[in-house]
């Protein structure tokens, strides 16, 4: 018999590596067959495995029907899923995923990140033993999928709203075709100057990254930067002007004057009119009265009849100034010698000009040439 057993032994390491687990159980079970009453001890005892194994090999010699192709078991072999053993599994997670409409609104799920972890955590308190891979097939099944916050509710909608913006769409036309300017205007993102830590990454030399603040406490020496963006829609060019006070009607229309002064006038010669979409909030403000003033003050000085048109409320995210001039409005505030965060690489910095203008807070202007590639 131990010859047998070490015969046995060595033709099975032989194969091992070249068959699947039914082949493996078909060739355990003829084994045991040829040596008749009590060869599947003896075959289980010579290669290592379960003598219920090199039964049911022998068992599957005389079964008819195969297992699918692909498949080393026939329907329903293997262990039972979790759901299977657990019927409650699936109604519990589905109330910790969604409490609103299913589950407890004072759920302690309903205020924190619903991770695998949390949720298989949840679930094992509850008494369900569940792992976090069972959590995020089930999670699967159901039709959840990891999903991020999408902007879509814009609040109470105006039966006019469409016609609003058939208006603004047609008042630029009316205007671009006269060859008079029209702008979009809006104050970009207000940045701390001083040596703070921006987002994203630059090359630097291995081991030697910029040493920044610690703490992003603003400078009471040095202040922030409020860059005001001015977007000319039909020459696809943004001019920034940086305030180093605070972002008031004045400057907003400050801005404005001088990219007239410096841009707008040349590139327009001749315009008797200028056209300014805004958002209805802000320095720029539909209901802000030193906007109005301000403006009738440029407009009788240049010349301009200045017509602005607000964008619904709710609605500024279409504002084309809103995205265009975007980003690192100055790379540098020349007159504080201080870099100005900000980590948009869509925009070709084209060139600077420094003047503070103590009635404005002025720290400077920069042009900025919108690069072709960039998404309209």
């Amino acid at each position: 018999m131990a010859v047998v057993v070490d015969s046995l032994s060595r033709r099975f390491e032989a194969l091992r590596p070249h068959l699947n687990e039914r082949q493996r159980r078909l060739w355990l079970g003829a084994e045991a067959r040829e040596l008749g009453p009590g060869g599947a001890g003896v075959v289980a005892a010579a290669v290592g495995v379960a003598a219920d194994t090199v039964r049911r090999g022998r068992s599957e010699l005389d079964d008819p029907a195969s297992a699918p192709v692909g498949s080393s078991r026939k329907a329903g072999g293997g262990r039972k899923r979790a759901e299977a053993h657990d019927p409650a599994l699936v109604a519990a997670l589905e109330q910790l995923v969604d409490p609103d409409s299913r589950g407890d609104p004072m759920s302690p799920l309903r205020w924190t990140s619903k991770s695998t972890r949390t949720l298989a955590t949840a679930l094992r308190e509850r008494g369900h033993q569940v792992s976090e891979f069972v959590v995020r097939r089930l999670l699967k099944a159901l039709g959840y999928s990891l999903q991020a916050n999408i902007k879509t509710a814009e609040g109470r909608q105006h039966p006019d709203r469409d016609a609003q913006f058939g208006y603004l769409n047609d008042q630029v036309k009316a205007h671009q075709d006269e060859g008079c300017p029209v702008i979009s205007v809006d104050t970009k993102k207000k940045e701390l100057v001083g040596n703070y830590r921006n987002s994203g990454r630059e090359w630097q030399p291995t081991g030697d990254p910029t040493q920044v603040n610690v703490y992003d406490f603003i400078d009471t020496d040095l202040g922030k930067a409020i860059p005001y963006g001015v977007y000319d829609l039909a020459a696809n060019t943004g001019w920034v002007g940086v305030g180093t006070d605070h972002d008031t009607s004045a400057f907003a229309v400050a801005t404005i004057a001088r990219w007239w002064d410096a841009v707008g006038q040349g590139a327009y010669p001749g315009a008797g009119k200028l056209l300014i979409t805004a958002d209805g909030g802000g320095s720029n403000g539909s209901r802000t009265r030193l906007w109005k003033t301000e403006l009738a003050a440029l407009a009788a000085r240049t010349g301009l009849t200045i017509t602005v048109c607000h964008l619904p409320p709710g609605t500024s995210k279409w504002s084309r100034g809103r995205d265009r001039p975007h980003g690192r409005p100055p790379a540098r505030i020349p007159t504080c010698g201080t870099t100005a965060s900000g980590s948009c690489l869509r925009f070709w910095l084209r060139s600077a000009r420094s003047g503070r203008d103590a009635s404005h807070g002025l720290a400077g202007a920069t042009e900025l040439r919108i690069c072709p590639s960039a998404p309209r």
